[in-house]
């Protein structure tokens, strides 16, 4: 697919320069088909016989989206708030889930955004966590909103801690377009298709390479865990806001928003942890593009390596719109390890005739997720992921606080790994 938007880079309007969302006739050109084409997509889905107009509008529609996310710059020439303003248009289009009172319009709406397919006959096999929020409507908001402002806290604290370890490296973005028009075709074709990273990574790495190995691993371990803190509560700050705006604005039912997340901390296995507890939002499309597809080749293991390559993928695109040279095997190592992990529970599993569970599969889970978690985690690092402010940093002497402690704590892993070893 890569190649094929290299070949229609000038036919579909593909720009190595990047275009400001702010202007109208960017909005019109480049943000209004893409959307207008899945949501025509959406409502040809919930008409009979359309399959044959759906297969002809996909690549369009595909092509329509590249040509958007490539060139469009939405953080309106300051850099480090992309992100915020990404967050803006992910909570707009998650939110817009069908009220109590369906239409065609509005159940279309709800297809488009309901990313794990609560209440379509398509979430077969994806699990929703069991509701433990209040079921009326008053109880559910406030509890909503609760969680609202203690998942946003820790987010922020989070986030602060993390770049402290490296202030100067982890919060730096370098971005631009994967299309170089200064090189030959053939060189931009292998660099589109296989989008290594070759070249300066400007935002650093968890590793500091300044201290023993056994402290090294301690460190982006510690950064690590604390990445995956801030994804969690991210993502449930996230969707908290778009549940407290759908239940509250939108006058959605409370059950059209079940929980994100299964207390993944809990999990005692790598399947269960991915399977289970972990949000379960892009299963189906994991599933759908890379599992299923490898499956008539290789099986079970077809399904887990291919769903694993396609968040490889998913995720280093996501990379590539905050750096232009994030490189790609990170996430593939990582990733695919993931599914290894959980490969090889299955070859536990068919030789004991025994579930990897209870402490030694939590003990065995964290370990997995954290060697590989390392890997994914400085790719993040090095792409600039954390290069945007939060709330913390309105806050100065709340910032300063906890810049000192992760200063100390370095100073700290820095004298011991100068003591003699007797």
């Amino acid at each position: 697919m890569s190649f094929t938007l290299l070949l229609l880079q000038d036919t579909v309007g593909v720009s190595s320069t990047q275009a400001l969302i702010e202007e109208a006739t960017t909005f019109i050109s480049h943000v209004l088909p893409p959307m207008l084409c899945y949501l025509g997509m959406a409502l040809l889905t919930i008409r009979p016989q359309t399959r044959t107009i759906r297969i002809a509008l996909l690549p369009v529609t595909v092509l329509l989206a590249v040509r958007t996310a490539v060139p469009v710059d939405m953080s309106l020439k300051i850099t480090e708030r992309r992100f915020h303003h990404y967050l803006a248009v992910w909570v707009f289009v998650t939110t817009i889930r069908a009220p109590c009172t369906p239409s065609t319009l509005m159940d279309a709406l709800d297809l488009v955004s309901n990313l794990r397919g609560y209440g379509w006959d398509w979430s077969h096999g994806t699990r929703f966590p069991c509701e433990t929020r209040p079921s009326n409507s008053t109880g559910f908001i406030f509890y909503t909103t609760l969680s609202v402002a203690a998942h946003a806290f820790a987010f922020g604290i989070i986030h602060t801690t993390i770049r402290s370890f490296s202030s100067a490296s982890f919060g730096t973005l370098s971005s631009g377009s994967i299309f170089d028009e200064t090189r030959p075709f053939l060189h931009r074709a292998i660099r589109v298709c296989f989008p290594v990273g070759r070249g300066d990574i400007s935002a650093g790495s968890i590793f500091d390479e300044s201290i023993p190995f056994y402290l090294r691993f301690l460190r982006s371990s510690i950064i690590t865990v604390l990445a995956l803190a801030w994804i969690y509560t991210g993502l449930q700050t996230q969707y908290n806001l778009c549940t407290i705006l759908g239940v509250h604005i939108l006058r959605q039912d409370p059950i059209q928003w079940p929980p994100l997340f299964d207390a993944p901390w809990r999990a005692t296995s790598v399947t269960h942890f991915w399977g289970r507890r972990w949000h379960q939002r892009f299963r189906k499309i994991f599933l759908i593009l890379g599992g299923y597809p490898l499956s008539f080749i290789l099986g079970r293991v077809g399904i887990v390596i291919g769903a694993f390559f396609i968040s490889t993928v998913y995720h280093h695109i996501g990379l590539l719109m905050h750096n232009s040279k994030s490189e790609f095997w990170r996430m593939l190592v990582g990733f695919e390890m993931m599914g290894m992990g959980i490969l090889i529970e299955d070859v536990f599993r068919y030789v004991t005739g025994r579930e990897v569970r209870g402490l030694a599969g939590w003990v065995w889970m964290a370990g997995w997720m954290l060697l590989w978690g390392n890997v994914i985690i400085d790719g993040y690092m090095r792409a600039g992921k954390f290069g945007f402010p939060t709330w913390v940093d309105l806050v100065p002497p709340l910032r300063t606080l906890v810049e000192y402690l992760v200063t100390e704590f370095d100073t700290l892993l820095h004298a011991i790994s100068s003591v003699p070893v007797a």
